[in-house]
């Protein structure tokens, strides 16, 4: 067992890692060479599993064994509780200067117990100028043993002078059958299931899973394909337009309702409430400071996810217009939406392949509208009137 091992479809990406482990070692040693690099870029599209690759590396670079996937330092950095590991994921649309800053002198101190003292900074594209410009001198002088982990989608998000400092790692999308496999090997999900999967995940390894085990998700994602079909008329539009925003706000809504309770109590407990004794009373007045402040970054979290949520319904979508226009070429290939077969036959065989593109490109636009703050809804409505007028 290997902390690598749910890198799935990565092997390459588990060698050039494995070997920066050795270097670590060697360098650890007091051996020849030049040591390890202190600053890395983990590329790669949605889904690949950047983050993920990212903590395991840095469970491989404290770990004792490169990574046995066993021990407590090992458990420690997975589960994001290793004291010299500092994880940095924006709750909000953007991660600002000031934040950043913070983040330069927290990375500055000594490991108290690792072998390095570890930034895993996910959707690091999300940082400001201002705050990009803060980073790339930490990145420029590192201290000693000071890794840090950057994550974005592409080299290109980052500012030129922090990639040409940071050497590479490019995931790539895991194809069908390593995540299938995945499933069926390692989750134990049946071969139908994990192979309808599969397909639909387009290579993200954690909707595949998420898709596999939670029939709700399963249900929220064929309806999302059933709208298509269903639009013969401008009040059909508006009303899948509506349908759809529910589906995206009530998914987005169960995965930040259950993260807000639990942060909330957590903080709640910190502060003394429900105990006694003296000085309580005083700590919970304190607490309500504290408590308005999470309730911010909360909601800025949420605006995130549900930014993130409305993007795969529209994704699903494009996924759905894409093995039409698969269908119409007569293209021999995987479709994704293949449960959805009768709907494909009916929209290819109504359309041509031109209206195929034009509508592809409205669901494009409506993820451009939704990115520069036009209510969803609306962009939705749009992108439905489009759909149907082809």
């Amino acid at each position: 067992m290997s902390v690598f091992d749910d890198l799935v479809g990565q092997d390459t990406v588990v060698e050039q890692l494995r070997s920066a482990v050795r270097a670590a070692d060697e360098q650890l040693a007091g051996g020849a060479g030049g040591g390890m690099t202190h600053a890395w870029l983990f590329t790669g599209p949605p889904g690949a599993g950047r983050a993920d690759a990212a903590r395991a590396f840095a469970a491989a670079l404290q770990c004792r064994d490169g990574g046995c996937g066993h021990c407590a330092t090992c458990h420690q950095v997975l589960t994001g509780t290793h004291a010299d590991v500092l994880y940095v994921r924006p709750s909000g649309l953007s991660f600002g200067v000031a934040q950043t800053r913070e983040l330069v002198l927290r990375a500055a101190s000594s490991a108290s117990g690792g072998r390095f003292r570890i930034v895993l900074f996910e959707d690091a594209d999300r940082a400001t100028e201002a705050a990009s410009n803060a980073l790339l001198k930490a990145v420029e002088e590192p201290s000693p043993r000071t890794v840090w982990l950057l994550c974005t989608p592409t080299a290109e998000d980052m500012l030129v002078t922090i990639r040409s400092r940071c050497r590479l790692v490019s995931l790539r999308t895991p194809t069908t059958e390593a995540v299938l496999d995945a499933l069926v090997n390692r989750d134990g999900v049946d071969a139908a299931t994990a192979a309808e999967a599969a397909r639909a995940s387009a290579g993200q390894i954690e909707r595949a899973r998420r898709l596999a085990t939670d029939e709700e998700a399963r249900r929220r994602r064929s309806e999302v394909l059933a709208i298509p079909a269903r639009l013969d008329g401008l009040g059909a539009c508006v009303s899948a337009a509506a349908r759809l925003y529910e589906l995206a706000e009530a998914e987005a809504k169960e995965t930040t309702s259950a993260l807000d309770e639990a942060e909330k109590s957590d903080l709640k407990a910190a502060y003394g409430e429900g105990a006694t004794g003296k000085g309580v009373a005083k700590a919970v007045r304190g607490a309500a400071g504290a408590l308005k402040d999470l309730e911010e970054r909360q909601k800025r979290r949420a605006t995130r996810i549900k930014r993130d949520t409305y993007d795969v319904a529209l994704m699903d979508l494009v996924a759905f217009y894409r093995d039409v226009l698969a269908i119409q070429l007569g293209a021999r290939v995987e479709l994704s939406t293949a449960s959805q077969q009768a709907d494909l036959m009916r929209v290819a065989r109504a359309s041509s392949p031109e209206s195929t593109l034009r509508r592809i490109d409205a669901i494009m636009e409506c993820r451009e509208r939704i990115g520069t703050n036009v209510h969803p809804q609306i962009a939705m409505e749009a992108m439905t009137a489009a759909l149907y007028m082809g």
